[in-house]
């Protein structure tokens, strides 16, 4: 079995395998920190929430919010 790290994106989705638990989850954070969604264009402000599975992130633009998740599962 692996675990996944899976990026929702209000347009577009992402995805990748690790072998434990705690490396994907340890994965999910950085990206939640450091991935670039395709929107917004010009990102000026970034929240991390943590939620059951893996995290919210919020990024707000110049002239919109966007929003992906980032979820962490383990392949059954």
């Amino acid at each position: 079995m692996s675990w996944w790290v899976v990026v929702e994106e209000q347009r577009g989705t992402g995805e990748g395998r690790s072998a434990d638990q705690a490396t994907a989850e340890a994965e999910a954070l950085r990206l939640a920190r450091e991935y670039q969604p395709a929107y917004p264009w010009s990102p000026k402000s970034r929240r991390v929430l943590r939620v059951a599975g893996g995290y919210l992130v919020i990024v707000d633009g110049r002239t919109s919010t966007f929003h992906f998740r980032l979820t962490v599962g383990e392949e059954i």
